[in-house]
């Protein structure tokens, strides 16, 4: 390579995928053993390594209090919101409220955000593609969820500038993948991605008209995902243990550990199997310290049983998409799958029934959104950071409305949703008091009137007004969306021409000094790797 490489990541609840252009083809970069899919797991070692991929994930058993994983479904959010709260009451490492309300991770004695979580996977990923490359990896292109809020955004572009990165773009993921499926074949088609990842489902309608890809809506859900497949599986197990050996394994966070690791396997394997016979040896131990084991057999029958209200959950998700985009079904041309969720066959058979046509079997799952991501971190590079893919138009839209609260507590949309990005909007207010001086814009994203129903994003004051009766003074609010998604909203006295101009800080996000503070960290601690002593593991088979 020539010129300097730049990378797209998928940086997944489960999995993250890192791939390059080289050549004028998009190729997944894989680690030393050749696994083009690295676990989204960091581990902190006793002796001061931060372990990340496969060697990670092996020790989610090993040490479950210092191993992190799943972290994107906590990326950007209130610590005090129910998923969240929900989700630290499963998770055997200890997530305690951090400032901004943001969640933090306590490990080894130490605190860490979201954030620089994802950062330690990023490096590793990078330093993987500067082997790969012979070259330093300085530019990557990000993907999200579409369905991902301003602060998820905001954080998760913060995790690349801690790991050092430039991140040229936030790119949605199915717009991404979009991307890798009808770049360069000069196709019109009407295609929906279908993205039920290991945390996040997402359904994205996109119209292709040559080099044109033009998104008609977008609708999702950030806390589902074969996260929750997980679990009803590790529930199952828990149950039948308890009534096998009257031990409740929900007390013991090592066993729960175990549990949750065969669960996954388990899931894959009735993927392509019509059952899986499990052996799960010294889960825990009885009177007189005699050893537990667990033993069963679980059909896709049962499975599809207990994950069949969450699959359809997607499609009432999907019913969203389909009005908001002002689509059928039936209209539909091409169906892409994403995420590793997709390769269980009561999805695909779902997908089916849903839009009447076969899923395409053609496009790597796992792979798909870090190739387009790839793609179009290329075309930033060579054309610069407005530009899409070369000789290619991308046209996104917000996923849900944003507005601010007005008086009686209702809130006024100033972007609606499915609106196309970049875009700006703006309203004229007065002042609701007389001699008000400070007005205070709480900014929400939501469809409800009532701004206590909407999810509230932050607030900007804008100070010094001039004291005058009440509706006399004239505040204008402008938001505007950039290309990554990510809001900036600004406020003007009009009489005066006073401003006040900001991102807002997204409750559950970081401070531009914290993130600054957080990059300096990671410059000082040692770069993640993926190996160390092998250590041994007992008591895990199913076949």
């Amino acid at each position: 390579m020539s010129e300097q490489p730049v990378v797209g990541i998928d940086l997944g609840t489960s999995n993250t995928v890192i791939a390059v252009v080289a050549d004028n083809k998009a190729t997944v970069i894989p680690d030393r053993d050749g696994r083009r899919i690295h676990p989204s797991v960091v581990s902190f070692h006793p002796n001061g390594t931060v372990l990340v991929g496969q060697e990670a994930k092996r020790r989610r058993i090993i040490d479950p209090k210092n191993t992190v994983y799943s972290a994107k479904r906590l990326i950007g959010r209130s610590f005090r919101a129910e998923p969240v709260q929900e989700s630290t009451k499963r998770l055997p490492y200890d997530v305690v409220e951090g400032e901004n309300q943001q969640p933090v991770i306590v490990a080894r004695g130490n605190e860490y955000t979201i954030p620089e979580i994802s950062a330690f996977i990023l490096r590793h990923v990078r330093a993987l593609a500067e082997d790969y490359t012979g070259q330093k990896i300085e530019s990557a292109v990000i993907t999200v969820p579409a369905n991902f809020d301003d602060g998820q955004r905001e954080a998760t572009r913060a995790a690349g500038r801690i790991a050092g990165l430039n991140v040229l773009r936030i790119l949605n993921e199915p717009t991404a993948a979009a991307l890798a499926y009808g770049y360069g074949r000069g196709i019109t088609s009407r295609v929906v991605i279908y993205d039920f990842g290991g945390g996040t489902f997402d359904i994205t309608c996109l119209q292709l008209n040559d080099r044109v890809f033009e998104v008609l809506s977008t609708a999702g859900d950030t806390f589902l995902g074969g996260d929750d497949i997980d679990e009803r599986i590790t529930d199952y197990m828990v149950d039948i243990f308890l009534r096998q050996t009257r031990v409740d394994l929900r007390y013991n966070i090592g066993g729960m550990a175990r549990l949750r690791s065969v669960a996954e396997q388990i899931k894959c394997q009735l993927s392509s199997r019509p059952k899986a016979v499990v052996q799960v040896q010294e889960i825990a131990y009885g009177e007189g310290g005699q050893s537990l084991d667990l033993g069963f057999t679980l059909t896709v029958e049962a499975l599809n049983a207990m994950a069949r209200d969450l699959v359809q959950r997607s499609f009432l998700i999907c019913d969203e998409a389909m009005k908001l985009g002002n689509v059928t079904a039936t209209q539909i041309d091409d169906v892409v799958l994403v995420g590793g969720s997709t390769k269980m066959p009561m999805v695909r058979e779902g997908v089916k029934g849903y839009f009447g046509i076969e899923a395409r079997t053609d496009i790597n799952p796992d792979e798909v959104v870090a190739v387009g991501a790839a793609i179009q971190a290329a075309a930033l590079a060579r054309s610069g950071v407005s530009a899409s893919a070369p000789g290619s138009v991308l046209l996104d839209v917000t996923p849900r409305a944003l507005g601010m609260a007005v008086v009686g507590g209702y809130a006024d949309t100033i972007i609606d949703r499915n609106q196309q990005i970049p875009v700006e909007q703006s309203r004229v207010f007065t002042t609701s008091q007389d001699n008000q001086q400070v007005v205070r814009i709480q900014v929400c994203q939501g469809e409800s009137r009532t701004f206590a129903e909407n999810q509230a994003l932050g607030e900007l004051l804008l100070e010094g007004l001039r004291p005058a009766a009440r509706g006399e003074v004239q505040i204008e609010v402008r938001f505007e969306i950039d290309t990554n998604g990510i809001l900036q909203v600004s406020a003007v006295d009009l009489e005066t021409g006073r401003a006040q101009n900001a991102r807002v800080q997204v409750i559950g996000t970081s401070s531009e000094e914290a993130i600054s503070q957080m990059a300096a960290r990671q410059d000082q601690m040692p770069a993640p790797v993926d190996h160390v002593p092998d250590e041994e593991v007992t008591g895990v088979h199913t076949g």
